[in-house]
Formats: C-alpha cells, structure tokens, sequence
C-alpha cells in the first residue's frame, strides 16, 4: 500500500505558501492506518525502546497507538505549560525566537531507551530539541520516528540518532 495516497496536501495552510501534510485522511482509513502502525512498529522495534515519548500534538497520534501495538509505555513531550504536576523545561532556538518543551519529570527512568515520535520531520528542531530533554531526565534516545519526512529541508541532519519514516517528500 502507498501511503502517499492517503496523505491529502493542502496548499497555502496555516499561511500563504506552506504545503501541509495532513494524516487525517490516513486516520480515517482504518486499513492504510493499521498498515502505518504496523510498518512503524518494524521500524521501530528493532531498536529495542523501553518506551515512546510523542512530541505534541500529532506525536501523540502516532506515539501511543504505536506504544500500545508494541506493549510499551507512552509518554509526552508537550509545549510549556500544558503538563500538570512537576515537570523539566528545554529552551531551544527557532529560526525566528525560541520555544520550550516539556515532560513529565516521572516519565522517564534513568537509562531507559527512548524511541522519540511524531507525525511528520521538517526541519528537525523540535525532536531534537526532544532528544536533548530526555537525555537531561537521563534517558537513552534510540531512534526518532515518524510517519512523514521533508528530505527537502535535512531535518535528520540535525539529529545524532537514527531516523526513521515511512513517506518521503522531496520538493515542498
């Protein structure tokens, strides 16, 4: 199955001259959405994670249906101030200002192997941005995964751990 056909591209979202990539098409087709979590549990499994941690919103989409296929944890990576209880902050650079990520200051066992999810890889500042926190709370970042990659824009050059996607774009 060609999972390109069920990723509907929609110009000019969420601002005049973006190409958004949008898996809600993928979400309502149960098959083509049994076939990515499977293909991404092959991906994923081979690196042995002890749990997945889903970067928000649409890492969660993938992070934890994927968690529960393979028996792991699922854990959550979510923009400033969206996580209750005790929580460790990262600031990281944007191309225009900065941001700040958080998880759960329990989500993550020291040395546990971390698989890091989301739906789709850009430029690559946000997971690593993730993979810097997880290693802070002392964990191992594996691989990251996701269900879309814009080669276009090197976003894996950015990241020291393996990558791995299911659809590749070339050209925005």
């Amino acid at each position: 199955m060609d999972l390109k056909d069920h990723i509907r591209s929609v110009p000019d979202f969420p601002k005049p001259g973006i190409l958004f990539y949008d898996i809600s098409t993928l979400l309502i087709h149960p098959v083509a959405w049994h076939t990515t979590v499977e293909r991404l549990a092959t991906a994923v499994r081979a690196y042995e994670p002890d749990l997945l941690v889903g970067i928000e919103s649409r890492g969660f989409l993938t992070a934890a249906p994927l968690a529960l296929h393979m028996g792991l944890g699922f854990a959550m990576v979510r923009k400033a101030g969206k996580l209750p209880g005790e929580v460790a902050r990262y600031d990281y650079d944007l191309e225009y200002g900065t941001d700040q990520i958080e998880i759960q200051t329990d989500a993550i066992q020291r040395g546990q192997r971390i698989a890091i999810m989301d739906d789709l890889l850009a430029t690559g500042g946000t997971m690593a941005a993730a993979c810097d926190l997880i290693r802070q709370r002392g964990g191992e970042v594996v691989c990251g995964a996701c269900i879309i990659e814009l080669n276009f824009l090197k976003g894996r050059e950015r990241l020291d751990v393996p990558v791995e996607t299911l659809v590749q774009y070339e050209i925005g």
